[in-house]
């Protein structure tokens, strides 16, 4: 075949294959007619972020701790001071007497006794009065401090002497007299009665002394 020819072959192999083309569907329009989109499929929806891990649920409160329960204070021991406990007579404590010692001088003997189960102190002077005379007795001598004020055991017993004076014209006679205890305190008592026929009280002379262990001590002050 002459090179002319072989051209004119190639030439209409060509022409009838754009032919071909030109009358076939084209890529933008097959599958989806003349009208399709020619957008590509949307892609799915991009999934949204990681799920977070699931928070940790609230640790429970812990529950209040128990309250303790109070501690009691300890027992303090007993003091070995014999004594820690042992308070003022008064006249809840004591029986009273009063006995003539000196007629000349109008001198009584006054006693105590510790009627109770508890030892006390006679402390000081007694306070007496007498009758329905006014004021007290004047305190003769001096009475030793608290601590060395006799100690009365249960059943034992103090004296103090009670003088009214000789017989002056000044004073007058009583019946009966009454004491109470000195309990350095405000502790109301019940006055203790003695009968005292025929006491003459002197108003300058009357004069009682502290208690004391003994009755001779307590008329010869």
């Amino acid at each position: 075949m002459s090179t002319v020819r072989r051209a004119a072959v190639v030439l209409a192999s060509v022409s009838a294959l754009a032919a071909l083309t030109a009358c076939g569907p084209t890529e933008d329009t097959a599958g989806g007619g003349a009208g399709g989109s020619t957008a590509s499929p949307a892609k799915s929806a991009t999934p949204s972020a990681t799920p977070s891990a699931p928070s940790t649920p609230a640790a429970s409160a812990k529950p209040s701790s128990t309250s303790k329960p109070t501690k009691l204070p300890k027992p303090t021991k007993p003091s070995t001071d014999p004594d820690f406990d042992v308070f003022p007579c008064s006249t809840f404590d004591v029986k009273f007497t009063a006995s003539l010692a000196e007629p000349t001088t109008s001198s009584y003997l006054l006693k105590i006794t510790n009627k109770g189960t508890k030892a006390c102190r006679a402390l000081g002077h007694p306070i007496v009065t007498f009758g329905d005379l006014d004021g007290r007795a004047t305190e003769r001598g001096t009475a030793p401090g608290i601590e060395d004020a006799i100690r009365l055991e249960p059943g034992e017993s103090a004296y103090a002497g009670l003088m009214g004076g000789a017989n002056d014209g000044k004073g007058k006679t009583v019946s009966s007299i009454e004491l109470t205890m000195n309990t350095e305190s405000d502790l109301k008592q019940t006055p203790l009665k003695a009968s005292t026929p025929g006491l003459y009280v002197s108003p300058d002379k009357n004069s009682v002394t502290a208690w004391m262990n003994n009755a001779e001590d307590a008329l010869s002050l």
